[in-house]
Order: structure tokens, then sequence, then C-alpha cells
């Protein structure tokens, strides 16, 4: 079988005054192509050190990485940022949005680094990516004048309109209330079943495992859980069961 993601007994050692601090120790997986996964820790397990290594943010002390079969390891920096900005798209806790531009500027700015595209293309494709999370009538709002919701729909579209082999999510819902919370799981959910997106859901949050198809979990830098779930939840069904807000 041809996977995606392939990590080889991955560790990643840090000096910290005299001391050796080992945040991972030995770390083997492989995803495929279409799957929803969640990998879970709490703080110190590891998941934030595999989130740098995974998004080519960091390398390795030693093992393996291998992103479409191509291998980490052997690049230099500029190769990871190029294969970054083409592969990767990251979704953050904290949104990272520019404050001061559009929702349109902030969607098409991984595209400003990619010679393929006008301007004009680029601009329709961030309009595109925003009708396609729901923010069609919020193109020229900018992030002060967005909900957080909103805010992180931005950072979502941001993330798709390079097309990527895999959404890396960190903590994508930890600034949201309940609510939104959902709404924002169940856009991942139907960007996972209807458009087949690969997507890494890094979270200490359990609670979100019920959601993907797939959970991972780390503790002291070792992976000691890695499952299939067989019944997925549906974070639409769970925004029906909330009460409903006053106008």
């Amino acid at each position: 079988m041809n996977y995606l993601i392939e990590v080889k007994n991955l560790k990643r050692y840090y000096k910290v005054g005299t001391e050796t601090v080992h945040a991972l120790r030995g770390v083997s997986f492989s995803i495929a192509a279409g799957e929803f996964v969640t990998i879970m820790g709490s703080s110190g397990s590891g998941k934030t050190t595999l989130l740098n290594l995974l998004g080519c943010l960091d390398t390795a002390t030693e093992g393996d990485y291998y992103l479409e079969g191509i291998s980490v390891k052997e690049m230099n920096k500029d190769q990871r940022a190029m294969l970054r900005n083409r592969k990767i798209g990251f979704v953050f806790q904290s949104y990272n949005l520019l404050p001061k531009t559009t929702a349109i500027e902030n969607v098409e700015l991984p595209l400003v680094y990619n010679p393929s595209f006008s301007s004009h293309e680029r601009k329709a494709k961030a309009v595109e990516m925003l009708e396609n999370v729901g923010l069609g009538d919020r193109l020229h709002h900018t992030s002060a004048q967005l909900s957080g919701g909103q805010q992180q729909r931005v950072a979502i579209a941001r993330a798709l309109i390079n097309e990527p082999a895999i959404i890396l999510t960190d903590e994508a819902t930890g600034n949201l209330d309940t609510r939104t919370s959902y709404e924002i799981l169940s856009l991942f959910q139907q960007l996972h079943q209807e458009q087949g997106r690969t997507i890494i859901f890094i979270t200490h949050n359990p609670e979100l495992a019920s959601f993907s198809s797939r959970n991972i979990v780390l503790k002291d830098g070792k992976i000691v859980h890695d499952s299939l779930n067989t019944n997925i939840a549906s974070a639409q069904e769970m925004l029906l069961q909330l009460p409903k807000q006053d106008d």
C-alpha cells in the first residue's frame, strides 16, 4: 500500500542546559490518503514536537519521515519550506491571521509565493475557498470584524488554497465556544467525507477523538494507543442537540 505519510522510529531530543529532553522516543505509524486522524496527548506527551516534524517545521534527531514517498530527512531548509508551502495546510488555535487585511487577502497569501498563479487567479481562488467554508458574504471583512469562528474558517480556507496533501491542525477548536467548536468540527468532517481531505488533528482534548476515523495517543514521547474509530460521531448532529440561541 502506498501511504501518504510514513513515520519510522522518529526520535527528537533537545538539550536543556546540561540535560537531554527526550520529546519523542521512537514513534512509527503510517497514514493513508483520505484519513481523518486525531493525535492526542497531555502536556509533555510529545504531540507538539510531532506536529512540528510532520509540518516540516523541525527535523528529527533520528528516524525517517516520508511525505508522498519523499524523504523529508534528506531535504535542506529551503526544500522543506517549499514542501511545507505546497503540500501542508496549517490551521492553528490562534488563527494566525494578518489583523488589518481582508479575508480574501489572508486566504490568498500562500499563493503569493507560487509563481504559477497571477494576481487575478489568486483572488478568484481565495473567493472560491471562502465560499466553500461559508464565508462568501465576509470576503472584504478584516480579522477584527470577524468572530472567532469566522476567523477560524478563514484560516481553514487559507489552509486549503494550495490544495495541500494534508491539513494539519493544532488545537483548532481550542479558543472556541461549544457551538462554534461543533461548527468547525462539522466543517472538517465535511471536508473529509465529501472532498476526501486528509486531516491530522493535534489536540489534548480526548472528546475530539469521537469525530475522527482514527485515534493515535501519545504518552511520554511514545505511541500508547492507535485504533480505528468505527462509530464516528456527527458534529452536525451535536449542533442540533444544543439549546437554541436567543436572537
